[in-house]
C-alpha cells in the first residue's frame, strides 16, 4: 500500500508538540514537506520527522505547487487558518486544521464551501474528544443514559497560565485570548456530548483585568501588559433552540482555585456527569441516589500502569483512517463552525453589552 504524503504548514509549538509526533506513529503516512516562515524551524522539523527526500519551504504556495501531497496539516496562527486550508484543498489535499477552525465565522464558512467544492475532507484539531473519559462519556450520552441533557457547563479555567510566546497575546493574529484558545476545546466537548448544534442566542463578557498586572506570577514567566491585547478571561451563557443552556467559562489568569481545562459537566433528565476528579456519573436508581466513579485505566498490577495511545495519536490515526476508508472524520467541519460562531457571538455580546441572536 502506498503511503499518504503529508505536508505541514507551520512548524512551531503545536506542530512539534502534537501533530508531528502523532503523525510519526501513524504507519500509513510519510512526512515529506515542511513549511515555516522561519526556515530553521522547517529544517529542524524535517530532521526529526521527515523522510530522506523531504523538502522544506518558507512559502506555502511554493510547497503546494512543487509537491504532490495527499494531506496537509495547518498549524499556524488563527488568522491564517482559512487562507491556508482553502489553498491546500484547492491543491487537491485533505486538510486537518488546528483549532479553532478560524478567526471568524465567515472564514470558517468559506473553508466548508471550499471542502464542498473540491470534494476534499476537512477536519479540525479537537484532540480532547479522543481522551478516554471523553469517549466513554460520549458513548453513554449517545445511549441515552443521561436522558435529555438540558444544562451543561464548559470549563477552561487556568489560575495563572498565560502563554507568553508566539502570537497568543496578539488579538489581530489570534482573534482573542483564552476563550478562542482553550474555551474552544471545552465548548466543542460540551456540544459534542449534547449532540446539539443549534444555538438561539448568547450573552457574554470578556475581561481584561489581570492582564494589566506588572511582574505577575505565571507558569511561563511574567507577561508584558503592553503586549497583552486579548482578554484574560471570558464567560458566556448560551441558549439553544430546544431550550437547553450552556455556561462557558474560560481564563488564562483568574483568582480561582477551581482550575479545570477542557472539561464538561452535564445535567440530564436521567442522570448527570462531571470530569472534575476523573469521570463521575450520578443519578437515581430504585428511589436511591448514586454516584459512579468510572475507572478508565487498566492498572491492577504492581509496576504496571496499563497502556494506551495518547489522544493526539488516536486523533491522527482516526483522521488518516477516514481518508483511506472514505468516511467522515470524527470532528466534522460543520460542528467546528458552530463552535466558532458561538465564540464570535460571545465576543460581540461583550463589546455591545447586548445578547447576540442567531438566524
Amino acid at each position: 500500500m502506498s503511503l499518504l504524503r503529508v505536508g505541514i504548514i507551520g512548524c512551531g509549538g503545536i506542530a512539534n508538540g502534537k501533530h508531528l509526533p502523532a503523525l510519526a506513529q501513524v504507519k500509513e503516512v510519510e512526512l515529506v514537506a515542511f513549511c515555516d516562515l522561519i526556515s530553521e524551524r522547517a529544517e529542524e522539523a524535517k530532521l526529526h520527522y521527515g523522510t530522506l527526500t523531504a523538502k522544506t519551504f518558507t512559502n506555502y504556495q511554493d510547497m503546494l505547487e512543487e509537491m504532490t501531497l495527499d494531506v496537509v496539516h495547518v498549524c499556524t496562527p488563527n488568522s491564517t487558518h482559512a487562507e491556508l486550508s482553502i489553498a491546500a484543498m484547492e491543491a487537491d489535499c485533505h486538510v486537518m486544521c488546528e483549532k479553532p477552525m478560524a478567526k471568524t465565522a465567515a472564514q470558517a464558512r468559506s473553508m466548508i464551501e471550499a471542502a464542498t467544492k473540491t470534494g476534499k475532507k476537512l477536519t479540525i484539531g479537537y484532540q480532547n474528544r479522543f481522551r478516554k473519559d471523553s469517549t466513554y462519556l460520549y458513548e453513554i450520552c449517545q445511549e441515552g443514559e443521561l436522558g435529555d441533557i438540558y444544562f451543561a457547563k464548559a470549563h477552561a479555567i487556568r489560575r495563572r497560565a498565560v502563554p507568553t510566546w508566539g502570537v497568543f497575546l496578539d488579538e489581530e493574529a489570534q482573534g482573542g485570548g483564552p476563550l478562542i484558545d482553550i474555551g474552544t476545546h471545552a465548548l466543542d466537548l460540551t456540544l459534542w456530548m449534547m449532540d446539539n448544534y443549534k444555538p438561539k442566542y448568547v450573552v457574554g463578557k470578556a475581561y481584561h483585568k489581570l492582564a494589566e498586572t506588572e511582574k505577575a506570577a505565571n507558569a511561563w514567566g511574567s507577561w508584558d501588559p503592553e503586549k497583552f491585547t486579548v482578554e484574560d478571561s471570558a464567560f458566556g451563557f448560551i441558549m439553544m433552540e430546544n431550550g437547553a443552556t450552556i455556561f462557558l467559562e474560560s481564563s488564562w489568569a483568574l483568582n480561582s482555585l477551581d482550575v479545570k481545562e477542557a472539561k464538561t459537566t452535564l445535567h440530564g433528565t436521567k442522570g448527570g456527569a462531571d470530569m472534575n476528579d476523573g469521570l463521575t456519573i450520578n443519578g437515581e436508581d430504585h428511589s436511591t441516589l448514586f454516584e459512579k466513579k468510572i475507572e478508565l485505566e487498566p492498572g491492577g498490577v504492581d509496576f504496571y500502569d496499563g497502556s494506551g495511545d495518547k489522544p493526539e495519536v488516536l486523533e491522527a490515526q482516526s483522521w488518516i483512517d477516514a481518508i483511506l476508508n472514505d468516511t467522515e472524520p470524527v470532528v466534522k467541519p460543520e460542528q467546528a463552525l458552530v463552535v466558532t460562531e458561538i465564540l464570535e457571538a460571545i465576543y460581540k455580546a461583550s463589546e455591545t453589552n447586548q445578547p447576540v441572536f442567531f438566524d
